[in-house]
């Protein structure tokens, strides 16, 4: 289970959250509306080696290769 980054678009509260998938919705533990992944921070690969640039978009990205 991965411990993600997220942001409340209302209030602005950034937090962690333990999420069993990646796109599992998220609310804010604040006010309580649906918060967004944050993408700020170290990107490592599957590899463990630094990505040269994320665009935080991991679909289309070509960087990391997740």
């Amino acid at each position: 289970m991965p411990l993600l980054q997220y942001k409340c678009p209302s209030c602005g509260k950034e937090f962690e959250e333990l999420v069993r998938k990646f796109d599992d919705a998220v609310v804010c533990p604040s006010c309580g509306t649906a918060a967004v992944r944050s993408y700020s921070g170290e990107i490592f690969s599957a590899t463990g080696k630094p990505a040269k640039k994320c665009s935080g978009h991991c679909k289309t990205c070509p960087g990391c290769g997740k």
